[in-house]
């Protein structure tokens, strides 16, 4: 009689955003959605408050990849359409990304916490 190992997998885990630090929990993100919104009074202005906080916050420029081409993201800006997005580079060619989109490079740089509660505020 032969014995078979069974092998048992390991329990799954919801894994975080790929980019986003495990260690925001969502009381964390709930603190930085208010303190981006503390003073808006609709949504555009709220907007503007992620943006604001994302300009001073997040570590630019930084590497990541879209769709599997690394990109430099130079900035952030709002488009005509009102929303924040990530303007990236490869050479001469530059392309505004979505920042809900936007895949964000492990580790993220510093400030990407904003990035993770303006997602969190968008659903």
């Amino acid at each position: 009689m032969t014995r078979r190992t069974v092998r048992v997998s390991p329990r799954k885990q919801r894994a975080p955003a790929v980019g986003i630090p495990a260690k925001l929990t969502e009381t964390r993100l709930d603190q930085l959605i208010e303190d981006a919104t503390v003073d808006a009074h609709d949504e555009s202005e709220q907007r503007l408050g992620f943006y604001t906080m994302m300009a001073n916050e997040l570590a630019l420029p930084f590497t990541t990849l879209v769709l599997g081409v690394e990109v430099t993201v130079k900035r952030i800006d709002l488009n005509e359409a009102d929303e924040i997005v990530a303007i990236c580079t490869r050479g001469r060619t530059r392309q505004a990304i979505s920042i809900v989109e936007l895949p964000l490079p492990v580790p993220p740089p510093p400030g990407a916490e904003w990035i993770a509660a303006y997602r969190r505020w968008r659903r």
